[in-house]
């Protein structure tokens, strides 16, 4: 064998087992790595991490993974008193490592953006601080292309985009102020953010200009750590209150019996990305993560398009493959 040959070799069996970690592991395998290898949650314990729509779903469980390492958080959502419920869970997850006055509950709507400065000095005038913010608020949406009415499309952005913006603005003009333009900014998008599934439009779009809007800020102020989460298919009753095409519609359906990854694994992964502030992470069960990777090349976005129909596709993104 020519050394030539044998590079030729190495070069296949590294994109054989890159290939396996794709259909095996339940995130990116930077991310997998991390939470092997990485820094430790524990650095994180005394920092104020900031969540909204922390009453359910992905943001309590992040909450619950990070109250187990002691950091100190702010719990932000319309339900006060599934907040409360979180609040608890929280401080009997930190084991005596926080007091109540560690986990403040915040109640705030995302889309009163005159109230976001507001709700920033609420939570410096109780911890003195902010570290980290997580934009983890936001609905999702059923509905075939051609049904959604405009109103719907402007209504969904406000939600999962420009209050998002907004809030993130007045945090990072404090982070640059009051910290000299570090700070950690952080915000739950999704893998159709990158990678388009059917009967979503509206809320592809918002995810890929969230996504845009970040990664935008990243490139203009190099000591602000950004972190886009993008989780696949996960088990939370987020579906209850997901668009529809029509104004005031919701789907109001179960995600319980389908192949989706539960929101505890989610909220640990999340977790890491943050501890180790990674840029772009993702997860979910097989074979999302897998096309979560080839939609990040466009010669194997093409060549899958050939092989699954919409319906396929759907029938993935639904927990039903």
């Amino acid at each position: 064998m020519t050394f030539l040959e044998f590079l030729l070799l190495l070069l296949v069996l590294y994109y054989v087992v890159y290939v396996l970690l794709w259909i095996l592991l339940d995130c990116n395998v930077a991310l997998w790595y991390k939470s092997r290898f990485g820094v430790s949650l524990c650095s994180m314990r005394g920092q104020v991490v900031w969540i909204t729509g922390a009453s359910s779903g992905i943001g309590r469980a992040l909450a619950l993974s990070l109250a187990k390492h002691g950091v100190k958080l702010v719990l932000s959502a319309r339900r006060v008193e599934q907040l409360e419920q979180v609040q608890e869970e929280c401080l009997a997850a930190a084991r005596g490592l926080l007091a109540t006055k560690d986990v403040m509950i915040l109640p705030m709507d995302m889309l009163e953006i005159e109230q976001h400065k507001t709700h920033l000095y609420s939570v410096l005038n109780h911890f003195e601080r902010l570290d980290v913010l997580v934009n983890n608020a936001g609905r999702s949406q059923r509905a075939s292309w051609t049904e959604i009415d405009i109103e719907v499309d402007r209504e969904l952005f406000e939600l999962d985009v420009f209050a998002v913006v907004h809030l993130s603005r007045v945090v990072v003009r404090y982070f640059v102020e009051q910290r000299g333009g570090r700070g950690h900014l952080a915000a739950t998008s999704s893998i159709a953010g990158f990678s388009p599934v059917p009967f979503s439009a509206t809320y592809c779009a918002a995810k890929h200009a969230l996504n845009a809007y970040l990664l935008s800020l990243k490139v203009e102020m190099r000591k602000l750590d950004i972190s886009i989460f993008a989780p696949g298919p996960i088990a939370t009753d987020f579906l209850q209150e997901a668009f529809t095409g029509s104004p005031g519609g919701k789907v109001g359906l179960s995600t319980a019996n389908q192949k989706r990854m539960t929101a505890e694994r989610c909220g640990e992964l999340f977790a890491v990305a943050l501890a180790n502030k990674m840029d772009l992470t993702w997860c979910g069960l097989f074979p999302v993560n897998l096309l979560a990777y080839c939609a990040r090349n466009p010669t194997l976005t093409k060549i899958l398009g050939h092989f699954m129909t919409e319906k396929t596709l759907n029938k993935i993104r639904e927990g039903k493959l």
